[in-house]
């Protein structure tokens, strides 16, 4: 595949980006019963379990973190331990995240991610940003998610955003990044690709979708498009990088929407957590009740 960033993008077509997620929509719309249940189980150990509130104290990040541990009171035997695959929280509360996962002896089980890097606008100065991260790091996450510079982006300034990018991911260190596009303010699907793929040429671990705070965060044509990036750059490079919709994901309907868009687009290999992430705050209930409400289906069947 050519290193140009202009080739990448000329074969993208968005009314066949369209179509597809809408067919995407469609089979996930038809995953019924016990096959229901077994695939929102697996979405559930894919989730980064979020709180990034104002209001955020010890108390609510314990609450949080006992939830990840044990988000879901199951009504038969599992073969293994349920628990989502990280807590997000923002730096400041990342000691809250670890000395609780510490006292429930899960710290194996549950990740820590934080977000750093001046989110989630980015309009603060790269070495502001870098030592945001470094404090991260330092307080023991072990996940940043970071936010790009939107404006780099929207005046095509790529190999300015291909060097913060590259710089964020050395401040890092051990820990895996993730970088967020904040696709709702990019407008345009081809911006799309080309911040996915210099994302990764960068170093990112994941490219991930949204803050959570943009008007439109994360959508299935957006998704199509960064699946399509990292189809690409897997070819390009051989090595795999996970992907992670976030912001405004509330229903298990949606939850399944993305998981068969991985599962259509990216293959069984990236259905787990060290590939897929799903960045949610309040669906684990909805996705608990429809569980619950799936297994009587079965029952009565």
């Amino acid at each position: 595949m050519s290193r140009n960033p202009v080739d990448w993008v000329n074969y993208l077509n968005e009314p066949a980006i369209k179509i597809k997620a809408n067919e995407i929509a469609q089979k996930a719309n038809a995953i019924n019963g016990c096959n229901r249940v077994a695939w929102l189980l697996r979405a559930v150990t894919c989730i980064d379990l979020t709180t990034l509130g104002g209001d955020d104290t010890f108390a609510s990040i314990e609450r949080l973190v006992k939830k990840a541990v044990n988000p879901l009171d199951l009504p038969f035997e599992w073969s293994s331990q349920i628990s989502t695959a990280a807590v997000c929280v923002y730096p400041q509360r990342i000691g809250d995240a670890v000395v609780t996962l510490r006292s429930l002896d899960a710290v194996k089980n549950v990740k820590v991610a934080s977000v750093a890097a001046g989110f989630p606008s980015g309009q603060y100065s790269l070495e502001t940003r870098l030592h945001e991260i470094h404090y991260a790091v330092s307080c023991g996450a072990k996940e940043i998610d970071v936010v790009i510079n939107r404006t780099l982006v929207l005046s095509k300034q790529w190999r300015e955003l291909y060097y913060e990018i590259q710089r964020m991911r050395q401040a890092c260190d051990k820990a895996h990044l993730k970088t967020i596009l904040a696709t709702g303010e990019l407008f345009d699907l081809k911006d799309v690709y080309y911040a996915s793929m210099i994302a990764m040429m960068a170093g990112s671990d994941f490219i991930k979708t949204s803050t959570g705070k943009e008007t439109v965060n994360a959508t299935l044509p957006v998704g199509v498009t960064m699946c399509r990036a990292i189809q690409d750059y897997y070819k390009m490079s051989g090595n795999k990088i996970g992907f992670k919709p976030a912001g405004g994901i509330k229903t298990w309907k949606e939850t399944l929407q993305w998981l068969t868009l991985i599962k259509e687009m990216l293959g069984n290999e990236w259905l787990n957590n060290d590939l897929f992430r799903i960045g949610a705050s309040s669906v684990l209930s909805d996705i608990s009740d429809e569980i619950q409400r799936s297994l009587d289906e079965c029952k009565n069947a």
